[in-house]
């Protein structure tokens, strides 16, 4: 079985976060994991670039986290992947499957309606995971949700403080027959730290992001480390 972070954060590009991608990548390695995906806050949420710059810099800077981590993975011999991590008025969506380049060929994808933008993902053979749906935080003022959009749930985060929270998340996926994620939703180094880091088993090892896309699509999780 082989082992993925599917929701991790760079200091580079979230704004919240204090580890590198550099430092995300030797963490991961040393953890046992055999890919990441980093999926830092998108230029619509907590993020770390001056929305004033032009769009090509602000996509540069966007992905300098990633690059980072991936530098790094490629020395070390960890698989590091794209992803983002999308706001949506306190409704959070990992999207796997664009990239660099699509970002830069969408340079109003942070301003479109949610809607739209989760088509075009779609379109691209991307796809649209929600994250720690039922969290409970100051800058959460509503419970958003997309059933008719959304490809999976992210039902168990290592991030969440009250239990409740994940197992709400399983019950909502169930109710609509999503595939179940898990991740550790990793912002800082954490040392020994049991159950603080999670993630998604698969048979095979994900090697490129559209493996990852696939294994949601046609249900190829095999199981969810979440302890």
């Amino acid at each position: 079985m082989f082992l993925t972070e599917t929701h991790m954060h760079t200091s580079e590009t979230s704004a919240c976060a204090s580890a590198t991608g550099a430092y995300q990548s030797c963490q991961y390695k040393e953890l046992g994991y055999d890919t990441i995906i980093i999926t830092d806050h998108f230029l619509n949420g907590n993020t770390t670039v001056d929305r004033s710059l032009p769009w090509e810099k602000q996509v540069e800077l966007f992905c300098r986290g990633y690059e980072n981590a991936k530098k790094q993975g490629d020395e070390i011999g960890i698989t590091v992947l794209f992803g983002i991590e999308y706001a949506w008025s306190g409704c959070d969506l990992l999207i796997y499957g664009i990239d660099k380049q699509w970002l830069l060929d969408n340079p109003d994808c942070a301003e479109i309606d949610v809607h739209e933008f989760c088509d075009r993902v779609h379109k691209a053979g991307g796809i649209v995971v929600h994250a720690h749906p039922f969290r409970e935080a100051n800058y959460i003022r509503d419970m958003k949700f997309l059933p008719l959009y959304t490809d999976g749930v992210e039902v168990y985060n290592a991030g969440n403080r009250d239990p409740i929270w994940n197992e709400r998340a399983e019950w909502y996926a169930d109710q609509f027959g999503f595939v179940k994620t898990a991740g550790s939703d990793c912002h800082h180094a954490v040392p020994d730290a049991p159950g603080r880091f999670a993630g998604v088993y698969t048979a095979t090892k994900i090697e490129t992001i559209q493996d990852y896309v696939k294994a949601v699509k046609y249900g190829e999780i095999e199981s969810l480390k979440t302890r």
